[in-house]
């Protein structure tokens, strides 16, 4: 006999399936059950589509009166690019609604499960709850701080470098695990590297997936003093968008030649340290990145960390040792006295991946105060 249990995790397993498709949105699952029997399920699949529970009372029909709705979220009670949930799950006429969480949007926030229980259907809040804002920690985050989820993601051998003393780093990693970051790519809005990164590498910063057509991040440049050349490969928007971040003193000329290519600049503040990183996600967040993932080398990674704007970790550990005193780690900047200034980070997931290693963390606060 299945549980409450049982059924909102389908929904939450329905929601977890569309993760890299539904940004800005969230990951939103539904299940009804009647009599112990599963007569429509649903999912968000994609912003501007309908919503979980649209698909889930088309799939049943007339069945839903008298049922039981479980939602990964609060049915939504505003109009956006789609009518209100809350709306279609009253008139539905089912008995009973449970909701793993109240969504964080404040266009929301309670007023759909308010409006639940005003027309006298009974409403059940909080079932496997840190599930479900596991599944959405990006877009709660979105909620909560208005800037985009950053990922610092990196690959680096046992003994913590990430290159050999000359740059040389092809290839840390199996090919199993580089394609796993290419199934993250997919996931995620953009890609962030510095400019020395386009400089020394050229990248294409696409997702190239096996069998499929995989959905490429737009492309994020730190370039204050706009170095990028023409030429570059991501300077050549066909295939990616590419966005350059640069400060108000770079060359107007040089801007105008990438932007005839396609690129889009955003410009912003410098401070002591380089460019304004606060200034950086936001405007990358009004520009509709709400899910970055920050490929950078050692300057640009200690830029992140030092900020404080890290927010989730993952972390491919090659069993190779390369030793060296000027091998490079993955971050560099000033160095500091004691342990005890360490950043510290929880594990929440090791995985292997072909030969190599796959480490998820957090840092240790954040995670806490989820």
């Amino acid at each position: 006999m299945k549980t409450d249990r049982d059924y909102m995790q389908l929904a939450l397993d329905l929601a977890a399936s569309a993760k890299g498709n539904t940004n800005p949105n969230p990951l939103v699952g539904a299940v009804l059950v009647k009599d112990g029997v599963i007569i429509g399920t649903g999912l968000h699949r994609k912003a501007g589509e309908p919503h979980a529970e649209v698909h889930a009372f088309k799939m049943a029909g007339e069945q839903a009166e008298g049922a039981t709705l479980y939602v990964t979220l609060e049915p939504c009670s505003h109009f956006g690019k789609t009518p209100p949930c809350a709306n279609l799950v009253k008139e539905s006429k089912v008995a009973r609604v449970i909701v793993a969480m109240q969504d964080p949007n404040p266009s929301v926030a309670g007023r759909g499960i308010q409006l639940l229980r005003d027309a006298g259907i009974e409403v059940e809040v909080g079932l496997l709850e840190q599930q479900a804002r596991k599944v959405n920690e990006r877009f709660i985050h979105n909620m909560v701080t208005e800037r985009p989820f950053v990922v610092s993601k990196f690959a680096m051998t046992l003994d913590g470098k990430i290159a050999a003393h000359n740059g040389h780093s092809q290839w840390i990693t199996s090919e199993a695990a580089r394609a796993d970051v290419h199934e993250l790519r997919h996931e995620v809005d953009g890609i962030l590297v510095g400019v020395n990164t386009v400089l020394k590498d050229n990248p294409q910063l696409t997702t190239r997936l096996k069998n499929r057509n995989g959905r490429n991040p737009v492309r994020v440049v730190l370039d204050s003093a706009l170095q990028t050349p023409l030429e570059a490969q991501i300077a050549m928007t066909t295939e990616a968008r590419t966005v350059i971040v640069t400060s108000f003193d770079a060359s107007n000329e040089k801007k105008v030649a990438l932007e005839k290519q396609g690129v889009v600049i955003l410009q912003v503040s410098k401070t002591e340290n380089g460019l304004d990183l606060d200034a950086v996600l936001k405007a990358l967040y009004s520009f509709g990145i709400t899910h970055l993932l920050v490929e950078g080398g050692g300057a640009v990674n200690a830029s992140f960390l030092r900020s404080g704007l890290i927010d989730q970790y993952i972390v491919y550990v090659a069993p190779k040792v390369l030793g060296g005193a000027r091998s490079i780690p993955p971050f560099t900047g000033e160095d500091v006295d004691s342990i005890d200034l360490a950043a510290q980070l929880q594990f929440e997931e090791v995985t292997q991946i072909g030969p190599d290693l796959r480490i998820i963390a957090y840092p240790k606060q954040v995670n806490e105060n989820a």
